[in-house]
């Protein structure tokens, strides 16, 4: 098989009209626009696509709208190589696939659970720990660049992403999550909330 890989959705997009694509699995937490308009776009351009969502979050609100979009399946990015591969070939073979992360934890009310915060914060990557590390402390966005010696654009697709893991909506958010659960070391203070910076 032939494979691209986009960093944005504007990349994805742009692909997608120079060549014909038979699978896009489109993560919803992408750096410049939503994962689901990516997938409208691209279903636009070539309706045979098979698009298929891939996230870390599995709210129910979300499957049904990503679904009823287009989307020809929706997983979770914990999901096994053999998961992932079984659930492709199903897509394809025009079956809708719904493989939410298991188990599925929700707080109706109060804190999360102990079991629910592990859960969540399994899912990031050691690069991602040191992102929210640094958002923890007050760091702005091409501070945490410049000590991580990365781009400002890569940056904001960590912290997307650390967003979409944690379930939360703003930087300010999974800071204090991360210092409320001792997902981080204790930071001094945490910063403004630089959405986009």
């Amino acid at each position: 098989m032939d494979v691209a890989i986009a960093t944005s959705g504007r990349e994805a997009i742009e692909q997608a009209m120079r060549r014909s694509i038979d699978v896009a699995l489109v993560d919803l937490g992408l750096p410049d626009m939503g994962g689901e308009e990516v997938g409208s776009r691209l279903l636009e351009i070539r309706r045979a696509t098979v698009v298929v969502a891939l996230t870390a979050t599995d709210d129910d609100l979300t499957v049904r709208r990503t679904i009823s979009s287009g989307f020809r399946a929706y997983l979770t990015k914990d999901l096994r190589l053999s998961a992932l591969s079984r659930a492709l070939r199903s897509a394809l073979a025009g079956e809708t696939v719904t493989l939410p992360r298991a188990p599925r934890l929700r707080v109706r009310s109060g804190a999360p659970s102990d079991r629910f915060v592990e859960l969540l914060s399994s899912t990031l990557t050691p690069r991602e720990r040191e992102v929210l590390q640094m958002l923890a402390r007050g760091n702005r966005g091409k501070d945490i660049a410049r000590e991580l010696a990365i781009s400002v654009n890569t940056v904001r697709t960590h912290v997307q992403s650390i967003l979409t893991k944690l379930q939360v909506h703003s930087r300010l958010e999974a800071a204090a999550f991360a210092v409320r659960h001792g997902l981080v070391d204790r930071a001094p203070a945490i910063g403004p909330d630089e959405e986009g910076r």
